[in-house]
């Protein structure tokens, strides 16, 4: 039986056909870059990119090699009001039918600062965070947190939040974005549907389109610290209660100090020590991080009158790039002054 010899040649795949680049100002030209691997086993020839419209100037490779990358750069004038559809017509050796890549977005007299004042970019629609916090919350609160939205489609946007837990209700104001408009999603905790003292977490999906899917680019982290209640705690109760000190060393550590650590290798360790320097026996409820890139250990978690235990912080380098949020510890306590500890740490 002879054996088949497999056909070489190139394959042009781009990461995406369809950008949207939003809000454009008025003749400040933009350009917009196309990435494309070449998945073939022969060298990818383009013998041309034409623009659908002579407002569009092209920069690209003539030949890209087997299994390298390239881009196609196309910079558009914004010469007109409005909102605008441009193609770029892609001609190769693979085929003489074109490939399409296309842009859109709208040219206006004055835009916002999106890139400041909306750092979250999901393509069609700007946030302004994807970071939620709920702060030192009592039970039977029901604080209420904004964020907001631009849109930067052509048409109007319709936000939805996607895996809403029972504790969280979401409103949209409106409930139609018009297109280079901004709107609000407002969050609102009932903190009586919260579970646990201490650090409760859950992550919601922003849809940016009818039938959307969960993904890490549209997470939104939301936060909230439910603080234990001390109501039937009495004067004579107070002087002899447990009472939590964290120790760097000599150094005491105050509530929300910031700690700074340097992960030179792939992890970084530092420990510090928990004390007890109250009468009564110091009991912490929860040890939590709010960062996937921080974990910690504890020794005991039931510390007898002025003895002390250790706590062992370890971060993770690759971790620390992809969080959404900066590495924090939280530790709560039966200390009815210091129920909740905070521990910011600085990456340098």
């Amino acid at each position: 039986m002879a054996a088949q010899t497999a056909i070489a040649q190139p394959r042009f795949v781009a990461d995406t056909p369809l950008q949207k680049v939003g809000e454009m100002v008025w003749k400040n030209p933009k350009t917009v870059t196309f990435s494309f691997q070449n998945k073939g086993n022969r060298q990818l020839v383009i013998t041309g990119v034409h623009p659908s419209c002579g407002c569009v100037k092209v920069d690209y490779p003539k030949k890209v090699s087997a299994g390298e990358k390239g881009t196609i750069k196309a910079t558009y004038d914004a010469a007109m009001m409005g909102s605008f559809h441009r193609e770029l017509a892609v001609y190769t050796n693979v085929q003489d039918e074109p490939y399409y890549l296309t842009f859109e977005g709208r040219v206006v007299e004055s835009a916002l600062d999106y890139d400041g004042d909306f750092p979250i970019d999901l393509g069609n629609v700007r946030l302004s965070t994807n970071y939620v916090e709920f702060d030192d919350v009592n039970r039977g609160d029901r604080p209420v947190v904004e964020l907001q939205v631009a849109n930067m489609e052509h048409g109007n946007y319709t936000p939805q939040l996607m895996h809403l837990p029972n504790y969280l209700t979401a409103e949209y104001i409106p409930t139609d974005i018009q297109p280079g408009r901004v709107g609000k999603i407002r969050l609102t905790l009932d903190s009586e549907k919260l579970f646990l003292d201490g650090l409760n977490q859950t992550s919601l999906y922003l849809a940016r389109y009818m039938g959307d899917k969960i993904g890490e680019q549209n997470e939104i982290l939301v936060s909230a610290v439910l603080l234990p209640a001390f109501r039937d705690l009495t004067p004579e109760r107070l002087k002899t209660a447990p009472h939590i000190v964290l120790m760097d060393g000599n150094e005491m550590i105050e509530d929300e100090t910031t700690m700074v650590m340097e992960p030179k290798k792939k992890t970084t360790s530092k420990t510090l020590n928990v004390t007890n320097i109250g009468e009564e026996p110091l009991t912490i409820s929860a040890v939590q991080v709010f960062n996937r890139a921080m974990t910690v250990s504890l020794g005991d978690r039931n510390i007898p009158p002025h003895g002390t235990t250790k706590l062992k912080i370890t971060l993770d380098a690759k971790e620390l790039q992809r969080a959404k949020n900066g590495p924090r510890l939280l530790l709560i306590s039966n200390d009815p002054r210091h129920a909740k500890n905070v521990l910011n740490i600085n990456v340098e």
